[in-house]
């Protein structure tokens, strides 16, 4: 987001805290072009604030036997797929388009802090100042796992986070035109956990609840290594 997306966002009056090379203590900045660089999955970037720290980052090996070895990175042979891509979403973009899609998103998120913060219960975590936030519940009696469990009855895709518990949203260009009905099933959603407490005991809530209980994280740890062992097992 920092490489994409605040440069564009503080060009447009926002005030941005200063992220990049301006800062004196910021040596590298890196960036996945998927998601506000509008590419496909698979190809970042990364800059340095000179080619010295650069020079960490190279991988060479003198005494190989297939001859003289030098990469980028320690990765070997890559696609180049990814990285075409990339340069032909921001070559047909380019800044103006950038900027055009920053001023959108940041319309809509405008729109849906100020909704969020209106509904009973509901609260942003910190002060936000960019298109990606978090909702959390401002009501010891509101269960905001709950409320991403009615919201996901109502086809949404939650992102949820935990210590504290909240609810993670990043605004992206297929969000225009839905933020409404978003905030009005969000609306719907708190309110009838609201009226239904016993929500928080069932359903992805009442795991997330469990889970919160149990001091020894590394039991937790060790459940979700063999969730997915079990889910890799051919019978």
């Amino acid at each position: 987001m920092l490489l994409f997306k605040h440069g564009r966002v503080e060009k447009l009056g926002y005030k941005i805290p200063k992220f990049d090379f301006r800062v004196p203590g910021v040596t590298s900045i890196s960036a996945d072009v998927h998601k506000y660089g509008y590419s496909v999955k698979g190809a970042s970037v990364i800059l340095y604030r000179n080619a010295d720290i650069r020079k960490h980052q190279i991988y060479a090996y003198a005494e190989w036997p297939g001859g003289l070895y030098g990469s980028p990175s320690m990765a070997g042979t890559r696609p180049g797929g990814k990285i075409a891509s990339a340069w032909a979403a921001m070559k047909a973009l380019g800044e103006s388009g950038y900027i055009a899609k920053a001023r959108e998103l940041m319309d809509i998120t405008d729109k849906m802090k100020a909704r969020i913060t209106s509904i009973k219960g509901l609260c942003l975590m910190g002060e936000p100042c960019m298109s990606a936030f978090a909702i959390g519940s401002s009501d010891s009696n509101l269960n905001i796992q709950a409320v991403a469990d009615v919201m996901e009855a109502k086809g949404w895709k939650m992102e949820r986070c935990q210590t504290p518990d909240c609810l993670h949203c990043s605004i992206l260009p297929h969000h225009t035109g839905k933020a409404d009905n978003f905030l009005d099933d969000l609306d719907a959603a708190t309110k009838h956990c609201m009226d239904n407490k016993a929500l928080a005991k069932k359903g992805t809530a009442g795991v997330y609840g469990m889970m919160a209980n149990i001091p020894d994280k590394g039991i937790v740890t060790d459940f979700l290594v063999e969730f997915f062992s079990e889910v890799y097992t051919c019978k």
